[in-house]
C-alpha cells in the first residue's frame, strides 16, 4: 500500500517536472517552435486542397507546390494592398485632427453643470498642489557649478565590420524577423505536406509498440477534426471579412480592404478579436466623418454579423465548438500569448485542441481532457448524488427533472437514481458520510419518487383509482406483486420505484417498508399476493437477499419469487451464482428486466388458475 502511494506520488511529480520542462522548452525555443506550429496548422489546412489536386492526377510534389504558390501569392497580394493602405493612413493623421478634436470636445461635460463644476474644482486643486513650494527641484547651488566645471571626456565607439546577412537585416529593418519566420514556415509546410505519411508513421512509432490502434485513432481524430475545423474557420472568417469590408466600402469609409482583412484575421483571436476588429473602423469613422452616425452604423453592422455567424452559421457548419470549453479557450489564449506573443494568440485554439487529443488518448495526460474538454466531467448520477451531499435538494431535483425530459421514467430510475443510491450506500458503509446525510439523501429521493408518481397520474382519476394505486405500505385486496426490501432503506426505495412502474403498467403492486424479517413476512402473508420481488442493492444486501429468499420459499412454497440485484456487475448469470439455485423463480438486474419477468410470472399464474378452475368444473360435473 505504501509502495503504491509512493509510486503514484512519483508519477505525479514526474508529470509536473515534464510539463514544466516542456513549457520552458517552448518559451526558450520559440524561434524554432513558432514556425513549426504555424507549418503544422497550415499543413492541416492545406491537406484537403493537396488531396483534391492529387485526385486530379497531379503528383504529390507538384500539387504541394501549386497550392503553396497560390496561397502565398494570394497572401502577398493582400498583404501588399493592406500595407499600402496602412501607410496611407499614417500619412493622413494630420487631416483627421480637426474631426478628432471636435469629437473629443463633444464628450466633455458642460462647464455650467454639476459635473463641469466638479471637474473645474478638481483641476484647481491639482494646480494648487502642483504649485506648492519645496516639493521638487531644490538643489544646492554648488551642484550646478560643479557640473558646469566638469569637462566631458570624448569617447569614440567603433562598430565591428558587418557581414552580408547583417547588412540585409539592417536594410529590411523591422520586417526582417517576420520574413525569416515566413520563409521557415514555407519550407516546413512543404516538407510536412510532401512527407505527411512518413511523419504519420513516425508518430505512430513514437507511440510505442502495441498501441497501433490508439495512435491510429488519435491521428485520425486530430487530422479530421483540425483539418475540418481550420478549413471551415478560414472560410467563415474570409466571408465575414469580405462582408464587413464591403459594408464599410459602401459607407464610404476609407481603406475598407484593410479593415476587412483585419476583421478576418482578428477573428482568429478568441472572444476579444472581433471587438478589436470593430474598434479600429469605428475610430476611423469618428476621425473621418463629423458626428456619430457612421460609427453607430458600423457598430450595428458588427453586432448583426457577429450574432448571425456565431449563433446560426457556425453551429450549422461545425457545431460552434471544437470540444474545448470556453474557459479553457480563454486561459489557453493568455497562456500561448505569454509564450509566443501575437502568434501564440492566433494559434491558441488549434494548439489547445491538440493538447485535448493528447489527454484523450494518452493515459498519463488524461487530466488535460478534464481541464480543457467541454464534455460533462460528472455523470448525471454523480451530479445528483453530489448535490444531495451538499444538502441542495432543489438542484438535485432539477437535475433529475432535466434528465426526465430526455429519458423515460424507468430509464431515469435505472441510470440516475439507482446508481446514486449505490454511491450513497458505498459511502455509508465505509463511514464516509454520516447518518444525518444518509437520511437526507434517502428522504429527498423518496419525495422525488412520490412527486414523479403524482405527476404521471391522469388528472381525471377517480378516488377509487387512487385507492387502487397505493403509495405507501397499504395492501389492497387485489394485489398481485409485493416489493420487499432485503436490508436497508435504499433497497426499499428501489422497490418503491418498481412498484410505481408496475402500477403505471396496470398491475396491482405495492412495496413494504423496511422492518424486521418477521414483520415483512407477516405483511407478505396478509397480502395474499402471488408474486414477491426481493429488492437488493449490491454488494452489501446480496447476502440478506439470499437469506430472505430462502425464508420466503420455506414459508410460502407456492409463492413466485423474483430477486432484483440492481446494477449487479456481470449481469444475470453472475447474479444467479451469487444467489444460488432453487432459491427464486427469476433473477433480474434492471427494472426493465423485472417488469418482463413479473409479466411472465403473472401469465403463468393466470394460466395455472384457469387450469385449476377448469379441473374443478370437470370434477363437479
Amino acid at each position: 500500500m505504501v509502495r503504491s502511494s509512493n509510486s503514484t506520488a512519483s508519477s505525479k511529480s514526474t508529470i509536473v517536472i515534464a510539463v514544466a520542462a516542456t513549457i520552458a522548452m517552448l518559451y526558450f525555443g520559440r524561434q524554432i517552435f513558432i514556425p513549426v506550429a504555424l507549418a503544422l496548422v497550415l499543413s492541416f489546412l492545406l491537406t484537403p486542397l493537396v488531396s483534391l489536386l492529387e485526385k486530379a492526377h497531379f503528383g504529390r510534389a507538384p500539387a504541394v507546390m501549386i497550392v503553396l504558390v497560390f496561397c502565398f501569392a494570394l497572401a502577398a497580394g493582400i498583404g501588399w494592398g493592406v500595407t499600402g493602405q496602412l501607410l496611407e493612413i499614417t500619412g493622413h493623421f494630420r487631416d483627421y485632427k480637426e474631426n478628432l478634436e471636435e469629437t473629443i470636445r463633444s464628450l466633455h461635460p458642460p462647464k455650467t453643470g454639476a459635473i463641469g463644476q466638479a471637474t473645474a474644482t478638481v483641476r484647481e486643486l491639482n494646480r494648487e498642489l502642483a504649485s506648492a513650494p519645496g516639493q521638487v527641484g531644490n538643489h544646492a547651488p554648488g551642484d550646478a557649478q560643479a557640473k558646469a566645471a566638469a569637462h566631458p571626456i570624448p569617447v569614440q565607439v567603433t562598430a565591428p565590420p558587418t557581414n552580408l546577412l547583417q547588412d540585409l537585416r539592417t536594410l529590411l529593418g523591422p520586417i526582417a524577423g517576420p520574413l525569416e519566420t515566413a520563409g521557415m514556415v514555407v519550407i516546413f509546410t512543404a516538407f510536412m505536406l510532401i512527407k505527411r505519411e512518413d511523419l504519420r508513421n513516425r508518430l505512430i512509432r513514437l507511440g510505442g509498440e502495441g498501441r497501433l490502434t490508439v495512435m491510429t485513432q488519435a491521428l485520425d481524430d486530430a487530422s479530421h477534426r483540425l483539418s475540418r475545423y481550420l478549413l471551415l474557420q478560414f472560410l467563415v472568417n474570409a466571408v465575414y471579412g469580405s462582408i464587413f469590408g464591403l459594408g464599410l466600402y459602401f459607407m464610404k469609409l476609407p481603406h475598407a480592404l484593410l479593415w476587412g482583412v483585419l476583421a478576418a484575421l482578428l477573428r482568429l483571436v478568441p472572444y476579444v478579436g472581433t471587438l478589436i476588429a470593430a474598434a479600429f473602423p469605428i475610430a476611423m469613422a469618428l476621425a473621418v466623418f463629423p458626428g456619430w452616425n457612421h460609427a453607430v452604423l458600423i457598430f450595428g453592422m458588427f453586432v448583426v454579423l457577429e450574432v448571425l455567424i456565431a449563433n446560426f452559421i457556425e453551429p450549422w457548419l461545425y457545431g460552434a465548438h471544437t470540444g474545448v470549453s470556453s474557459l479553457a479557450i480563454l486561459v489557453a489564449a493568455v497562456f500561448w500569448s505569454m509564450l509566443w506573443g501575437p502568434v501564440g494568440l492566433i494559434l491558441s485554439t488549434p494548439l489547445t485542441v491538440c493538447l485535448l487529443l493528447v489527454g484523450r488518448y494518452v493515459p498519463q495526460f488524461s487530466f488535460l481532457e478534464v481541464l480543457l474538454g467541454d464534455a460533462p466531467v460528472l455523470q448525471p448520477e454523480e451530479l445528483y448524488y453530489q448535490r444531495l451531499l451538499a444538502m441542495d435538494q432543489d438542484e438535485a431535483r432539477n437535475i433529475a427533472e432535466g434528465q426526465l425530459q430526455e429519458k423515460s421514467l424507468a430509464n431515469l430510475y435505472e441510470t440516475v437514481l439507482i446508481p446514486a443510491l449505490r454511491l450513497a450506500e458505498d459511502d455509508r458503509h465505509s463511514d464516509t458520510v454520516g447518518e444525518r446525510t444518509s437520511e437526507f439523501i434517502c428522504q429527498s429521493t423518496r419525495e422525488l419518487i412520490d412527486d414523479l408518481e403524482d405527476r404521471a397520474k391522469p388528472s381525471h382519476d377517480s378516488e377509487e383509482a387512487e385507492a387502487s394505486e397505493p403509495r405507501s405500505n397499504a395492501l389492497p385486496n387485489r394485489l398481485k406483486i409485493l416489493c420487499v426490501p432485503a436490508r436497508d432503506e435504499a433497497d426499499e426505495l428501489v422497490g418503491m420505484m418498481l412498484a410505481q412502474l408496475l402500477r403505471q403498467a396496470g398491475d396491482g403492486a405495492a412495496h413494504v417498508a423496511i422492518g424486521t424479517v418477521d414483520e415483512m413476512l407477516d405483511q407478505v402473508s396478509q397480502s395474499g399476493c402471488p408474486i414477491v420481488c426481493v429488492s437488493a442493492l449490491p454488494p452489501f444486501a446480496v447476502g440478506q437477499a439470499r437469506s430472505l429468499c430462502k425464508r420466503l420459499r420455506t414459508k410460502f412454497p407456492e409463492l413466485a419469487i423474483v430477486v432484483g440485484l440492481w446494477g449487479f456487475g456481470g449481469g444475470v448469470p453472475k447474479a444467479q451464482e451469487r444467489v444460488g439455485p432453487g432459491c427464486s423463480d427469476a433473477i433480474v438486474t434492471t427494472l426493465s428486466e423485472a417488469l418482463l419477468q413479473v409479466r411472465r410470472l403473472s401469465e403463468i399464474g393466470s394460466a395455472d388458475e384457469s387450469g385449476k378452475s377448469k379441473a374443478v368444473e370437470v370434477s363437479a360435473d
